[in-house]
């Protein structure tokens, strides 16, 4: 039997010239992972050895070293001595401006940052007035992938440390609508059946783009200090981190499109809505990540055109990657959507990137409750893997149902209750690439709306409530889904069948309204 070159076997014998042993020793094989081994001293004893037998009684010879070499014609790199040189490198964050300042990619993105704040003339330094409160700032650090992992840039920016903002003073107004997702199908939807061209594109420094209305000083940033470092600076600009910034971003957005013609849906104000040469152009808003589709190519590039006359923008062409939600194109013309990326992300963070993949996200026979089992260590973990797996829903409502049944223990998590949110997360890692199918269907009305409600009765065990959930299709294609616990105890299972298909109604004339 050929032996590894990198282990010998040790014989021991024993000898006597009148008298043979009836009962011989048994052979030891040792492994070793060495390479000069010929000459290694060896040393056997039966305290360390068992399996070698000594006989006092007898003349006994030494143990004798067989080295065994593979002696067949390959030639590898163990043979020659020659090993391939792996190195693993990891790009950290920066923590502090001191360890950015010292990396040259950090600084230029730093430099790049702090150009972009002056050009805009985002502020001006003056003298901090009397009575007044300059708020701090921060250099955060973090580096923006690629879909497949790699790296696309490196990205510094400055925030103001806005929880130190006075309400009445400081800021007013704060909210800022941002499209639903049930939105983005409906539109994702026309455009696969119509074959509408889908353009993505992200404003530069979209915040600084607001105007303050408001007075708000702020202290110099760290690393680029003037001369006078008395002098604070005076914000005209809005700049992330202020509690105003999102709404005044918004509302500088909307002006601007409002100006070009557009008209903003009132069902969902963040869907700006374009008729123009009998053609239809839609904008959606998101922060500062933006879709624009509609009947006629050359209409989308010119409201790209006006756009970027206005405020700076980088387009990015075909959308293939928005919000975490990775868009692949099928060959019959549809659309995948995925977050296979932002799933083997949640698996590394909750390490269970290694898991052993499972069949079913949740069993029948699961039955979650207040009280049982003993409190979960790290209730934090609990929260956040909750809400990262409520993301994951936009794409997969596969998981919807058991991630609404974890979320309603979000106040006091139990080891129960994490185990069953461990279970999800096996079931996506067999099934990280699954997602939502869109695709043209010629064969049924392009405007067709059918909806589905189902609900248990009284299947809580701690409250007796019931549980609804629906699921809307559009054409042939699912755009709206959801699983949620009734408000109110059901006194019967027609009430909670009841209860369940109100609710998808009033979904389903949301969406009538938003066609």
């Amino acid at each position: 039997m050929p032996q590894n070159e990198s282990s010998f076997s040790v014989t021991s014998t024993s000898h006597n010239p009148e008298k043979s042993d009836p009962n011989p020793p048994k052979q030891a094989s040792v492994n070793k992972n060495t390479e000069h081994h010929s000459n290694s001293p060896i040393t056997n004893s039966p305290a360390n050895s068992p399996s070698l037998t000594t006989n006092k009684t007898h003349n006994s010879l030494p143990p004798t070293i067989i080295s065994h070499h593979n002696d067949h014609s390959m030639i590898t790199r163990a043979k020659t001595g020659h090993l391939k040189p792996k190195a693993f490198t990891t790009i950290f964050e920066p923590t502090t401006v001191k360890s950015a300042l010292a990396d040259p990619q950090w600084l230029q993105a730093m430099q790049t940052e702090f150009k972009a704040l002056t050009d805009n003339n985002t502020w001006s330094l003056v003298p901090l007035p009397p009575h007044k409160k300059a708020i701090g700032c921060k250099w955060i650090f973090r580096i923006k992938e690629n879909p497949d992992g790699t790296i696309n840039k490196y990205k510094a920016r400055l925030v103001a440390k806005g929880f130190l903002q006075t309400p009445g003073f400081d800021f007013t107004e704060t909210f800022s609508p941002v499209i639903k997702p049930v939105t983005i199908r409906i539109i994702l939807t026309l455009a696969v059946t119509y074959k509408w061209p889908v353009q993505q594109i992200d404003i530069n420094n979209a915040f600084l783009n607001g105007i303050l209305h408001e007075e708000v000083y702020m202290t110099q940033p760290t690393g680029f200090e003037s001369s006078d470092k008395s002098l604070v600076c005076k914000l005209h600009k809005s700049l992330y981190g202020l509690k105003q910034a999102p709404r005044a971003w918004y509302e500088r957005l909307t002006q601007t499109l409002l100006q070009m013609g557009f008209i903003a849906s009132k069902c969902d104000p963040s869907l700006m809505v374009l008729h123009q040469q009998g053609a239809c152009t839609y904008v959606l808003i998101y922060v500062d990540d933006i879709l624009i589709t509609g009947s006629a190519p050359h209409l989308i590039q010119d409201v790209i055109q006006k756009l970027n006359f206005k405020l700076a923008l980088k387009q990015l062409g075909e959308v293939d990657y928005f919000l975490g939600i990775e868009v692949h194109k099928t060959a019959s013309g549809g659309l995948i959507l995925n977050q296979s990326k932002y799933i083997r992300d949640l698996l590394c963070k909750t390490t269970m990137d290694n898991c052993k993949p499972i069949g079913s996200p949740m069993v029948n026979s699961c039955r979650l409750s207040r009280f049982g089992t003993d409190a979960m260590s790290d209730p934090s973990l609990y929260r956040s893997t909750v809400g990262a797996l409520q993301y994951a829903t936009l794409t997969r409502p596969d998981i919807s149902f058991s991630v609404n049944k974890v979320c309603q223990f979000i106040a006091h998590p139990l080891e129960s209750h994490w185990k069953a949110v461990k279970r999800i997360l096996r079931y996506l890692k067999g099934t990280v690439n699954h997602g939502l199918l869109l695709h043209p269907s010629p064969s049924s009305p392009p405007f067709s709306l059918r909806a589905y409600s189902d609900a248990d009765w009284a299947t809580d065990q701690d409250d007796r409530r019931s549980t609804s959930g629906s699921c809307i299709y559009f054409g042939s294609n699912l755009v709206s889904w959801g699983s949620k616990k009734q408000p109110l105890v059901a006194r019967s299972s027609t009430e909670a069948e009841y209860r369940s298909m109100a609710n998808t109604t009033a979904e389903l004339l949301w969406i009538q309204s938003l066609l």
